[in-house]
């Protein structure tokens, strides 16, 4: 069963992650680790705006994990950003 958090945090995020491909397409910058960039910004945005004032519920403590997953993938496409501006030969 999910609660009114729940759901405003959910359609917070589908909403974002639209609008930053129309933003991207419209710029033509559509690629996946700039839309994956927005999107994970947009989901700690989202975290922030519906964190409730004096109770954590559940729910959000396991938040934590797609955080951490987001912070890893940033870090691979930071990486490989890096090493392609440095033209080393490591990423084709």
């Amino acid at each position: 069963m999910t609660t009114g958090g729940q759901q405003r945090l959910v359609y917070g995020q589908v909403a974002w992650m639209l609008s930053a491909i129309f933003v991207l397409s419209v710029f033509g910058e559509l690629s996946l680790p700039i839309f994956f960039v927005c999107s994970f910004v947009g989901f700690l945005i989202m975290i922030e705006f519906t964190a409730p004032v004096n109770v954590t519920p559940k729910w959000r403590t396991r938040l934590k994990w797609f955080v951490i997953l987001g912070l890893i993938l940033l870090g691979y496409f930071l990486i490989r950003k890096i090493l392609s501006l440095l033209g080393t030969g490591i990423v084709p």
